[in-house]
This record gives structure tokens, sequence and C-alpha cells, in this order.
């Protein structure tokens, strides 16, 4: 893997010929030799699916493979021991978008919000229901198809604001935060 790669790459160049594998003493160093170098593949398969992030976008909280750098407040000395931050993801199925414009419809998240929570990610999609193919991402600044749409969350709830009538598209919104 040249420098200018990043993320989790599972090897796949190790061959194990099986013969060698009956063949070898279960007493002899080549035999622990060999199980040192199975354990070695396993802990970098371990490592390269636990560093994913995982394609799984659930309505229930769910862990996505995500890490954040260790929170900043945290100190050797402090009494919880700074560490990456897993990421959890949420879809909300917010349903139709507003009907009326500049009254924002609210959804409930059901996420337990909390001083330390904080959202890394905010982001959806509504279809329209009455035309094939037709989606826009959320939050919208603005088009021919719609006007701007506004995407918030709050304490208990997702809210969506928009500037006309836009109750013929339907909406996923994916929330993704620390904890």
């Amino acid at each position: 893997m040249s420098s200018q790669n990043t993320g989790a790459f599972i090897p796949t160049t190790n061959v194990w010929d099986v013969s060698e594998i009956y063949q070898t003493d279960v007493t002899s160093d080549a035999f622990k030799e060999l199980l040192v170098r199975l354990y070695q593949n396993l802990n970098l398969m371990s490592i390269g699916v636990n560093a994913r992030d995982a394609g799984i976008y659930d309505t229930s909280e769910f862990v996505c493979g995500q890490v954040y750098f260790p929170d900043p407040a945290l100190r050797s000395s402090s009494t919880t021991t700074p560490t990456q931050r897993p990421v959890y993801r949420k879809v909300i199925n917010f349903g139709a978008l507003p009907a009326v414009g500049g009254v924002p419809k609210q959804v409930a998240h059901g996420i337990t919000i909390t001083d330390t929570l904080i959202f890394t990610r905010i982001y959806g999609t509504a279809k329209r229901t009455t035309i094939s193919y037709s989606s826009v991402p959320l939050p919208n600044p603005g088009s021919s198809v719609m006007g701007a749409i506004r995407l918030e969350v709050r304490e208990d709830d997702v809210y969506i604001t928009t500037l006309g009538d836009n109750s013929a598209w339907n909406a996923y919104v994916t929330l993704e935060y620390l904890k």
C-alpha cells in the first residue's frame, strides 16, 4: 500500500497450502509459526472489518463503524481515558414534507440528547410521489423543482421547513452523531 492510499485494506495474497498443514508435526516450531501467522491474518481481517463504515441505514440506532478523534476536553489526567469515539447512525422516515410554506413539520427522532451528544452529519433525500425518478437532497438551497428546504434537529424532533406546498415529496433524514 502506498502512502497515498488510506483506509482499511484486508490482505488477499496469503495462500495456504493445505497439504503442508496436514504434514506438519503439531509439536514442531513450524506448526507454531503457522498458528502465529494465522492469528496475525485473522487480526488484520478483524481490524479491517471493524474499521469500515457500514452501509447499514436503519431506523434504530446503529454504530456505523466511523470513529472520531478523542474528545479534546479529555486529558491523560481525566477520570475518563481519551479514546476514539464511535459514530452512531439513525434514519428517520420523515414522510411527507410540509404542506404549508414557512411552517415547519416535525417528526420525533427518539435520540436522547445530552451535553456530550454532537451531530456529525444531518442529511437526507426527498422523492416526489407523483413523478417517478424525481429526487432532491436535503437540506436543499432551492431549485426550479422546489424552493429552499431547511433541515434542523432539535432536542426531540427533526424539523423540515419549505417555502411552499411540498407535501407530494416523501423524505428520509439520516442523523449521525457522537455520544
